[in-house]
């Protein structure tokens, strides 16, 4: 199972959204087994796909959540699970022994299942838990996972992080095959990934040298339907950076597949099925992921 964490310390440029329709596409169009995990204390993603839209799948997860989370005296939670870890980490607990089933993780359809977010992941930021000591909690969970009985062998797993350096992204970058990067047509854009790769490098010890793959979204096109002469050379002074932190050591590439701006992109998310109209984005941009990541 090769794990793609979903980064970016700047909100706004399009991490959840291009998280799950990613997944959704290589579930439903390339037949892979996925699993989606939302570690954001904001609950975007478990937001964006259970309250956005209305219809039968949706109401499905909306019930699931009320009786498997909220309406649960013993939920079982990505929050419970780090504090069964944190007392196994602690020498309060002999084993890490989180039960996992179909109450901590949903089925959105054969190859698509998600493990939601919860509001008690707020409690990270108030350093409830000791980073260090939960470096290699994701870790031991995927490997709960991986060799759960009740479960697909799943072939990736996504986690969309939060906009902020926590215990619990430390714990995923820490483990991930693959960073994936996305960056807007912006003044931020190169610099951006200048500031995430030094700033991560410095705060995950020992640095793994993950895999770090930068892309293009929200790309503006003119009339002709080009980039912009904009978009264009704002990618072309991110590119420039992934030269700079490939000449320190960074294993970091720069897809040459662009998301294009589209307002209705963000509503696709709580969709049965992935976005016909956005096919040829997202195949470009997987087929340049799964070779990068052989």
């Amino acid at each position: 199972m090769k794990a793609i964490a979903t980064v970016n310390f700047k909100g706004g440029v399009g991490k959840t959204t291009i998280t799950w329709l990613l997944a959704k596409y290589a579930s439903e169009k390339m037949n892979k087994k996925i699993l989606v995990m939302d570690t954001d204390a904001q609950m975007s993603l478990t937001m964006a796909i259970s309250l956005q839209e209305t219809g039968q799948m949706l109401r499905q997860f909306a019930n699931w959540y009320e009786n498997s989370y909220k309406n649960n005296q013993s939920p079982k939670t990505i929050f419970r699970a780090l504090q069964d870890y944190d007392d196994f980490a602690a020498g309060r607990k002999k084993y890490f022994d989180f039960p996992i089933d179909y109450q901590f993780i949903y089925q959105f359809s054969n190859n698509l299942h998600f493990i939601p977010s919860i509001e008690d992941l707020y409690w990270l930021e108030l350093d409830v838990f000791d980073r260090v000591a939960l470096k290699d909690f994701i870790r031991a969970l995927l490997g709960k996972i991986e060799h759960s009985k009740n479960l697909p062998t799943y072939e990736y797993v996504f986690f969309d992080c939060p906009p902020n350096f926590t215990a619990l992204s430390y714990s995923v970058l820490s483990c991930s095959s693959l960073l994936l990067i996305p960056v807007n047509p912006d003044v931020y854009a190169p610099r951006g990934v200048e500031l995430m790769v030094d700033g991560l490098r410095m705060r995950i010890e020992p640095w793994p040298n993950p895999k770090i793959a930068v892309f293009m979204n929200k790309a503006r096109t003119n009339n002709t339907g080009a980039l912009t002469s904009e978009t264009k050379g704002y990618w072309e002074l991110t590119k420039d950076r992934c030269i700079d932190q490939q000449r320190k050591g960074a294993n970091i590439i720069a897809l040459e597949s662009p998301i294009i701006d589209r307002v209705s992109i963000k509503r696709a998310v709580p969709g049965v099925y992935f976005p016909v109209e956005f096919e040829s984005y997202f195949s470009k941009l997987w087929y340049e992921i799964e070779n990068f990541l052989v």
